[in-house]
């Protein structure tokens, strides 16, 4: 088995990591993609990320020259609200913008996980409803402070110090972290890699 993850996301490899129920045999190398990542005209969020991961694992398995029969994963993670996607924050100001807007609302955390092998690719799209508590401006100024939100779509890591604004979540936890596990399993499984 050849597998391949389109990132260098710690996040992502420990996810992904995760899949091989602690058996020796299950192993993947990373390699780091670079597209672009320019939303296109009137581009809906749900094609957007989807497009993006199945771009991602495209050039990934481009960049797999010397690697026979790669099978290749990539993977996308946005956050919306209001129909708007929220990137990773440009600087402090853009993500205290961010913070402020999710403060005491829900919103969607979109992530698309693409697998693409010399036959075949398939793409799937995972939704979840994440709901944040009412931030003050001394939690949003103090979470900035640690820098944490600065790599991070929406400006949060559900993972680390930002899961303490999660209110509620309604859907998948791994999905928002980066890296839905049942449906990449089932991904994997239909390419007989798991």
């Amino acid at each position: 088995m050849n597998l391949v993850l389109a990132s260098t996301s710690p996040r992502r490899k420990e996810l992904l990591s995760q899949l091989g129920l602690g058996r020796q045999d299950f192993c993947f190398t990373q390699v780091a993609p670079d597209i672009d990542e320019t939303p296109q005209p009137d581009e809906l969020p749900q094609h957007y990320v989807q497009r993006l991961a199945l771009e991602k694992a495209k050039e990934g398995r481009r960049l797999c020259q010397d690697v026979s029969s790669p099978i290749v994963l990539g993977s996308d993670t946005i956050v919306v609200q209001d129909g708007h996607i929220l990137g990773k924050p440009k600087d402090v100001a853009d993500a205290h913008r961010m913070l402020s807007a999710l403060s005491g609302r829900t919103h969607t955390v979109m992530t698309a996980v693409a697998l693409v092998s010399e036959q075949q690719s398939a793409v799937r799209l995972v939704e979840t409803r994440v709901q944040f508590c009412v931030l003050s401006p001394q939690d949003i100024a103090a979470y900035i402070a640690s820098a944490e939100p600065m790599d991070k779509a929406g400006s949060y890591g559900i993972q680390g110090l930002g899961g303490c604004f999660v209110q509620a979540i309604e859907g998948s936890y791994s999905s928002v972290v980066g890296l839905p596990l049942v449906e990449t399993r089932e991904l994997l499984a239909s390419f007989g890699v798991l």
